[in-house]
Order: structure tokens, then C-alpha cells, then sequence
């Protein structure tokens, strides 16, 4: 089939926008964290957009979407250093655009998931155990993942048949489970539960939340991988959800604590993006504003309840990217809609959902926490010592500090966290306000 350059434009510009959404990440994530961690939070989502994309090209992709192996388990090494991988298009995925251009878009997909991880075990992870972290985790649970979903692995819809347009259980189902285990694993911050730990720059955050709802738009309208009315449809209701999402969030956040607050908009926002992302070409308008309104509810729930159970998920990736990933890979399952894609929501195609879900969920948190055994054995900890948390990941591990100041005498001063006992104004405790 020849290439059509209406197809190969949207292609590429879907994947620059997905790109952006790390940045964007690195900016939600920079801002949730206290002062002396903004810049060891952006820089784990700014290195993984150069270690993945090196490991994608020489190993990561071909894993993904080489031809299978055998099982549906794992794909073979014909695209090993990308080989074969150039103009012409591909054979099997995206016929008409380049095949370099669909292995690149699918390389943005494959920086950004492991990249969500590092919110929940954020400013106590030492940098040399995160990238060795991040090599191994891309390779051995990400490609195989993408390979069994959306290549010709088993969970596809060759075998299986389970819905994923866009990465539901791909990206989000898969990183939120590898937080949990990356959580029970590391163990709790120093002074969780004891100390206020506030987000330091809650601008910074909307601006991260405004990137990725930007950018979403490339995640999931490209996956159309054509400019056609799939792409429109995806995009239609990717806008949909999240804002839905919004709603769904700040109303009971309201009813229970008073008050709707900025970050709680910002990650419902976040929390309606994930939900819709594996439904967003399979489903009409009217059944995304319910994926994103039931999202943003059931999300805030699952943070509220973070404090009572106990566990340190510094920036809530497991209620939002797990649990809202959970959440739209089932209801896929039951809105899908044989006016927008060949398929129709039924119980049968719910219990594939389930499976898929499931599958992920158990591979996902026993090799993630395998991974973190091998890196904590070989470097000796995966968690900064205590004085460095208390010093903070900006100093301790990148000699850096996030922002200077000048005092009245005319002297720099570093910026850093308020004494202990000193609240900022304006400031609101990421748990209490929920």
C-alpha cells in the first residue's frame, strides 16, 4: 500500500505531541514535591526520554513488534537496531505511513509509562538505582506488554480480543501496578504521616496538567494511526472524558472536605485522560463523558482512602493511573460501540477485559518487584540514605538546587524547604485537601 502523506503528517505530529506530554509529566510530578526535590522528580522523566529511546532502537522495539516469537509472548529480533525499520511503510503495522515513523510513535509511548512510576516512589530513590531501574523495566515488562497487546501477542485481538486503543493496560494498568510494587518494595517516606508534606508550586502543576491534556490528544486521536474520522472520534472523546473527569472529581471532593481544589482538578483531569484512553476509539461522545465522570469519582475515592490504608503513594499513581486505568479497560468493555469500531460492548467482551487486566496486573507487579531485588542487590539500595532524603534528591544526587534567591543584603541564597514547623501561604496538604 502506498504512503499517504495525510496519514504520515498526523503520525508525526501525534508523536511529537506525545513526546511533550513527558515534559509535561516531569512539570505535574516537579511541582507535587517539596523544594528539595523538583529537580531529581523533572529529571527522572527528562532522562527517560534519552535511555528509552536508545534501548527502543537497539532492543525495546523489536521486542514489541518484531514478529511473534512463539506463544504471543514476545516478539523476535527482526527489527533488532532497527533494522528494516525505514521510509518504506511496514508490512503489518500502519501500511500507510513510514515504518519508522509508526516505530517512533510507538517509542513515545514506551518513555512516558515507565516515567509515570516515578511519581510514587518520588524523592527517595536513588538516581543510579532509577536508571538502571528504568533499563531494565522497559525491556523486560514494558515491550512484552505491548507486544501481547498491540502487536500479534496473545492478549490481542488475534487471540484473546481484549480493547486497548491507546494504552490502558499498556501504559497505565501496567505502570500503576509496578508503582504498588515499587511502594511495598522502597517502604515509606521519612516523616509520612508525621509531616505536612506539601506540593511546592501548584502553577507548576496545572501547567504540567494543561501539557498533558495537550498532548493526550496526540496519544490517543494518533492511535487511529490515519487522519480519518477514527482520529476524530478518539480526539472527540478524549476532551470529553476529561473534562467530565473534572466534575467527577471535584464534587465529592467538594461534599467531603469544602472545598474544590486546584490539584484536585488537575488530577482529576489526569484521571479522566487515563480512563478514556483505552475506550477513546471504540466508544460515542455520550459514553465518554460517563468513562470520565465515573473515573474522576472512583479515582478520588481511591486517594481518599490512601491515608487510611497506610501506603506512601507520594503522588497518587496507583489511585489514579491504576485504579483509572482499571476503570476505563472495564468499561471498554461495556460501551464499546459497533457505530464508531467494529466491536460492541457485551458481557463476554467484559470478561476479556478483565482477563487482560488481570494478566497485566500479575506480570507487571511480580517482575517489577523482581527488577528492584537485582538493583538493589547490585548497587547496594535502591534508596538514598537518610540523611540525603532529609537533605533532599537535588543536592544529594544531581549537586543542584531548584531555585535561588536574593536577600536583601544582595547575597544568593539556595532555595529549599520551609523550617520545620512554617507552613507556606496558600499551601495545602495533598492529603488533607481530599
Amino acid at each position: 500500500m502506498p504512503i499517504d502523506t495525510g496519514d504520515t503528517a498526523w503520525v508525526l505530529a501525534a508523536a511529537a505531541l506525545v513526546m511533550f506530554m513527558t515534559p509535561g509529566l516531569a512539570l505535574f510530578y516537579g511541582g507535587l514535591v517539596r523544594a528539595k526535590n523538583v529537580l531529581g522528580t523533572i529529571m527522572q522523566s527528562f532522562f527517560a526520554l534519552a535511555l528509552v529511546s536508545v534501548l527502543w532502537v537497539l532492543i525495546g522495539y523489536t521486542l514489541a513488534f518484531g514478529k511473534d516469537a512463539g506463544g504471543g509472548i514476545i516478539g523476535g529480533l527482526d527489527f533488532i537496531g532497527f533494522k528494516g525499520v525505514g521510509p518504506a511503510p511496514s508490512d503489518t503495522y500502519a501500511t500507510t505511513v513510514p515504518h519508522i515513523a509508526f516505530s517512533l510513535y510507538q517509542l513515545m509511548f514506551a518513555i512516558i509509562t515507565p516515567a509515570l512510576i516515578t511519581g510514587a516512589i518520588a524523592e527517595r530513590m536513588r538516581f543510579s538505582a532509577y536508571v538502571l531501574f528504568l533499563g531494565l523495566w522497559s525491556i523486560l515488562v514494558y515491550s512484552p506488554v505491548a507486544h501481547w497487546v498491540f502487536a500479534d501477542g496473545f492478549l490481542g485481538l488475534v487471540h484473546v480480543g481484549a480493547l486497548d486503543f491507546a494504552g490502558g493496560t499498556v501504559v497505565h494498568i501496567n505502570a500503576g501496578i509496578a508503582a504498588l510494587a515499587a511502594i511495598l518494595y522502597m517502604g515509606k517516606r521519612r516523616g509520612f504521616g508525621r509531616e505536612a508534606m506539601v506540593p511546592h508550586n501548584v502553577p507548576m502543576v496545572i501547567t504540567g496538567a494543561a501539557i498533558l491534556w495537550f498532548g493526550w490528544f496526540g496519544f490517543n486521536a494518533g492511535s487511529a494511526l490515519g487522519a480519518n474520522g477514527l482520529a476524530a472520534s478518539a480526539f472527540a472523546n478524549t476532551h470529553l472524558a476529561t473534562a467530565a473527569a473534572v466534575l467527577g472529581w471535584l464534587i465529592p471532593e467538594r461534599a467531603k472536605h469544602g472545598k474544590a481544589t486546584t490539584i484536585g482538578a488537575a488530577t482529576g483531569a489526569v484521571a479522566g485522560l487515563v480512563a478514556i484512553t483505552p475506550a477513546a476509539g471504540f466508544v460515542e461522545p455520550w459514553a465518554a463523558l460517563v468513562i470520565g465522570f465515573v473515573a474522576g469519582a472512583v479515582c478520588w475515592k481511591a486517594v481518599d482512602l490512601k491515608t487510611r490504608i497506610g501506603y506512601d503513594d507520594s503522588l497518587d499513581v496507583v489511585g489514579v493511573h491504576f485504579v483509572g486505568g482499571v476503570v476505563g479497560a472495564l468499561l471498554t468493555g461495556v460501551f464499546a460501540s459497533a457505530a464508531v469500531n467494529a466491536f460492541s460492548g457485551s458481557l463476554a467482551q467484559f470478561g476479556k477485559q478483565a482477563l487482560a487486566v488481570g494478566v497485566t496486573i500479575a506480570f507487571s507487579f511480580l517482575m517489577t518487584l523482581l527488577i528492584l531485588k537485582v538493583v538493589d542487590v547490585l548497587l547496594g539500595g535502591v534508596r538514598v540514605p537518610e540523611e540525603e532524603e532529609v537533605t533532599g534528591l537535588d543536592l544529594s544526587q544531581h549537586s543542584e538546587v531548584g531555585y535561588t534567591f536574593q536577600d536583601r543584603g544582595g547575597s544568593l541564597a539556595a532555595g529549599h524547604d520551609e523550617p520545620a514547623g512554617a507552613e507556606p501561604v496558600g499551601a495545602v496538604d495533598r492529603e488533607g485537601a481530599r
